[in-house]
């Protein structure tokens, strides 16, 4: 019997905004656990990386012939994916399409209204797609499969009752299928960290965050659960001596939530004498990290963190569910930056319910921060979140017209606060016009690894300045 053929993409293209790109850890996952447990042959594209059209993603499925095609996507790529999946069905009738992925959680089981695929997995993919590939190589009995939306053959949605498993025990998993990754090209192009052309790794060390902030996805789910330090290691260690690359980036969403495991990290690193630069754009859980964490992080080689304010606001901090100590932020932002860590924030602007007075508070404390960068960035609510919910409460109609096809978190322009569009415009021209005084832009130059290369940051950073300067005001 021929080996399973297995085909998985992640779908959408970047944009002149914001071009930047990590290899798509996601799906590398899934594919090394498809290799992994069924000895599967697996090809693995990254529309994004080389920006193929819609149809040259088809001819590379064609080219494949696989007997599963697995396709992963973001809310603002879903038309790509409506394409794509209609396109496939018309070509390979018979081949099963599943799709997940953010926009999969999102939606839930109006991905499988929206699409010609015929699975859907709205969660953590691994424990699934393992049980999809089960059924499909015996009867395909998809009803058997807990959490899993389907298309039965009469056409009609059926939404599984159950759960979908997590993965408890992350060390089980085997190491993301980079060697189905053109790593050079991913190389060439820059990634989040300002800066830092190089080659380097993308490491996801857990899943999972137990804190309860409204706009926030539930891919991952509110367990938190994590990597081994010892297997962090090894993984680091397999991929410097097989690559030759020691700058990691950790794309976790809280990797600082198990500060022994932080503490028992670094002290690996430097048993095993790594020289390594680390980096976190997706953030640290600031509130909570201590003076001997930051300093632990810094000497194991971290030169580069997020850090998410989210809003200044203390009735906003609670009410959407961030409940972030404030005073302990600015204070760890500062010990941070102070000793070489380049320091980034990520700030939000028209809650549900804020007042200019609350969004001007938030404009204080980022401007009295140690932070180099800050982004100002409008509140968007993404279905299948609290804070979607509450704005379909208070600004239903422009919810349901809003096109998330043409979202870019750079460039947002969606208001769901108390006040009118322009008054948050407004104030978000003036954040950034405050923030980046000549003190801050002298910091950023002189902090800054590469100095050229924040033109890479011109386009979104105009856009920002201006917004919605040559513009009509839209009506609230």
């Amino acid at each position: 019997m021929s080996a399973l053929r297995f085909f998985i993409a992640s779908v959408g293209h970047r944009t002149f905004r914001y071009p930047w790109l990590t290899p798509p850890i996601g799906i590398m996952s899934l594919a090394a656990v498809v290799r992994e447990r069924f000895g599967a042959e697996v090809r693995l594209i990254n529309q994004r990386l080389h920006n193929i059209s819609n149809d040259a993603l088809v001819k590379e499925v064609l080219a494949f012939a696989p007997d599963i095609i697995a396709l992963s996507a973001f809310t603002p790529n879903k038309f790509d994916l409506i394409d794509v999946c209609a396109k496939l069905k018309m070509v390979l009738p018979e081949v099963p399409i599943l799709v997940g992925g953010p926009h999969a959680a999102a939606v839930g089981s109006e991905i499988l209204r929206e699409t010609a695929a015929d699975i859907a997995v709205p969660s953590e993919g691994e424990s699934a797609l393992e049980q999809i590939i089960n059924q499909f190589l015996s009867d395909r009995s998809w009803d058997k499969i807990p959490g899993i939306f389907w298309r039965d053959d009469s056409g009609d949605i059926i939404e599984n009752p159950g759960q979908i498993e997590l993965i408890h025990d992350l060390d089980s998993l085997p190491y993301p299928a980079y060697d189905l990754a053109d790593l050079p090209a991913y190389w060439r192009l820059q990634f989040l960290p300002p800066g830092t052309y190089s080659s380097y790794m993308t490491l996801m060390s857990s899943r999972g965050c137990p804190y309860g902030c409204k706009w926030c996805h539930s891919i991952f789910g509110r367990r938190y659960r994590a990597h081994s330090a010892e297997r962090v290691i090894e993984e680091i260690l397999y991929y410097n001596n097989k690559y030759g690359v020691s700058d990691f980036e950790f794309q976790d969403d809280i990797f600082n939530m198990d500060h022994s495991r932080v503490i028992e990290f670094c002290e690996l690193v430097h048993k095993h004498n790594l020289k390594l630069k680390i980096s976190f754009p997706n953030g640290l859980r600031t509130d909570i990290l201590e003076e001997a964490e930051i300093d632990a992080l810094i000497s194991a080689g971290t030169h580069f963190s997020a850090f998410a304010l989210e809003t200044g606001s203390p009735r906003l901090q609670r009410e959407m569910g961030k409940r972030l100590d404030i005073g302990r932020f600015l204070h760890n932002v500062e010990y941070a930056a102070n000793r070489g860590i380049f320091s980034v924030g990520f700030i939000m602007l028209g809650f549900p319910t804020e007042t200019a007075s609350e969004m001007r508070q938030t404009i204080d404390v980022t401007c009295s921060s140690a932070l180099h960068f800050a982004s100002f960035f409008n509140v968007t609510p993404f279905p299948n979140t609290d804070i979607y919910d509450m704005a379909m409460k208070t600004h239903r109609e422009k919810i349901l017209s809003y096109d998330y096809s043409s979202y870019d978190f750079t460039s947002s322009r969606f208001n769901i606060s108390a006040e009118p569009d322009e008054v948050v415009w407004k104030l978000q021209r003036e954040a950034n016009r405050r923030f980046y005084s000549p003190k801050r832009i002298y910091r950023i130059v002189r902090d800054v690894p590469t100095p050229y290369q924040l033109l890479l940051y011109a386009p979104q950073f105009f856009t920002r300045m201006v917004k919605r300067s040559f513009r009509r005001n839209q009506a609230k």
